[in-house]
């Protein structure tokens, strides 16, 4: 071998010793192309949009009927307001000491309670204040609960996804859907629009209304740092004594029981609207900032001075922004009347409930032993073809919806939404035309509650 020959081969042979003996030489780093959004077309029975409290619920019934279903939500968890909102004690399922909401919702929640070790109320007592019948749940187990169910109705979720475009072509409802590296366009047979916001039936093209003043919405939290029972009051100005009060008691464990009152912080959001990313964008930083601005001052009050915040929840709860023009409006004097209708699939029991910025809250309770109803044609957008809403975008005036808006009254709407769906699909006609009497039959064989 030649001077030059053999120089070389003992090079490679060191220059081969020397890389193997670094790391990631196996695992060698590899160019790959740039990411192209993942484009697909998919067909389901019923698409669900939103995945909130009332979209939750109907996803699972649609699913236990054996339908094809597709939920669609924009976050990354299924509850809504009683997960990421941080209002965790729904209600109300019972009234005047009978339970008037059952079926999946309470199923759900019972679960909830009992993997938590909690205790349920006595509910036979009717209670003096109406929250004492609010039934506290762990967030975290609700959400994960509600996703195992989902997932064993073969529910098809889909997370961090948003429709962009939504129409009615030969029979069938063709919603486009973007997020994270997909487009999608999804053919439905039916739509049921849980975004709380009337989102997809505007997208639709029917009508949606709302007044020019709304309901704030909340910023939920917790702080520590300070004790109340030691504070001298008489040195804070009153602005402050609600929210440190409040706070204080949330900070004990909370479990269910006689205690279902759940004491929480919260800063109201004037204008929160989750309708738009734009507009939900702008209520969480509010929210925030007014949060921000809160602990800044409380820390300047005396024996506050080490506030601290311990729990912030990610998004603002949002109480109202848009509702339908439906086949029939819901009247405050049909709520509090307790009006029961031909098409009546489920109750509603809270009292009118309307929140205003800087002043007190409105509040007109229901006369002992009337419970509100909710019709089948409220959840129907007028000149609409196999398309329903079930959750606070129902067609109702403002005073009536602000009852309405509550938690078990919402699941109780999407039990029925996804049932009318369902046998709108076996009877091949849109829910308008389906008779009220078969879908009763059909959620009592779910374990709702129907109104008579």
């Amino acid at each position: 071998m030649s001077k030059i020959k053999r120089r070389a081969w003992l090079k490679s042979i060191g220059a081969f010793s020397v890389a193997a003996g670094l790391p990631g030489t196996v695992y060698a780093e590899t160019l790959v192309k740039p990411y192209r959004v993942k484009e697909s077309f998919s067909e389901t029975d019923i698409l669900v949009v939103g995945g909130g409290t009332a979209g939750t619920i109907a996803a699972i019934q649609a699913g236990r009927t054996g339908s094809h279903t597709t939920l669609i939500e924009s976050g990354s968890q299924l509850g809504g307001c009683t997960t990421t909102g941080g209002v965790s004690f729904p209600g109300i399922f019972h009234a005047w000491g009978e339970q008037i909401i059952g079926g999946i919702g309470w199923e759900l929640v019972l679960d909830a309670v009992e993997l938590n070790g909690d205790q349920l109320p006595d509910f036979s007592k009717t209670p003096k204040s109406h929250w004492k019948h609010q039934v506290a749940v762990n967030p975290a187990l609700y959400a994960m609960l509600a996703e195992e169910k989902c997932l064993e109705a073969g529910v098809d979720i889909r997370y961090y996804e948003s429709p962009t475009s939504v129409k009615f072509d030969n029979g069938k409802w063709l919603v486009e859907s973007i997020g994270k590296g997909v487009k999608t366009l999804i053919a439905a047979k039916q739509l049921i629009d849980c975004t709380g916001n009337a989102l997809i039936t505007s997208m639709a093209g029917y009508k949606v209304l709302r007044e020019k003043e709304t309901q704030p919405g909340s910023l939920i939290y917790s702080m520590g740092g300070y004790d109340f029972n030691q504070l001298d009051l008489s040195k804070i100005p009153n602005r402050y004594h609600r929210a440190l009060r409040q706070n204080m008691l949330r900070s004990k464990i909370r479990k269910t029981g006689e205690n279902t009152f759940v004491p929480y912080g919260y800063v109201y959001v004037n204008g929160a609207d989750s309708t738009t990313s734009e507009t939900h964008t702008i209520a969480n930083q509010k929210g925030r900032q007014s949060l921000l601005e809160l602990i800044r001052e409380l820390r300047e009050l005396p024996g506050c001075e080490n506030i601290r915040i311990t729990s912030m929840k990610t998004e603002t709860a949002v109480r109202e922004t848009f509702r339908i023009e439906g086949l029939y409006k819901i009247t405050k004097q049909d709520y509090v009347s307790g009006r029961v209708h031909d098409d009546s699939l489920s109750y509603s029991f809270y009292p009118v409930d309307l929140h205003r910025e800087g002043k007190s809250i409105y509040q007109e309770f229901l006369k002992p032993n009337l419970v509100a109803s909710i019709p089948l044609r409220a959840l129907i957008p007028k000149k609409s073809e196999n398309f329903l809403v079930a959750g606070r975008c129902l067609c109702s005036d403002r005073l009536a919806n602000s009852a309405l808006r509550v938690q078990a009254s919402c699941m109780g709407m999407g039990q029925a939404a996804a049932i009318a769906a369902s046998i709108s699909i076996q009877e091949g006609v849109t829910p308008a035309k389906i008779a009220p009497s078969l879908v009763k039959k059909r959620l009592e064989e779910y374990g709702a509650i129907i109104p008579n």
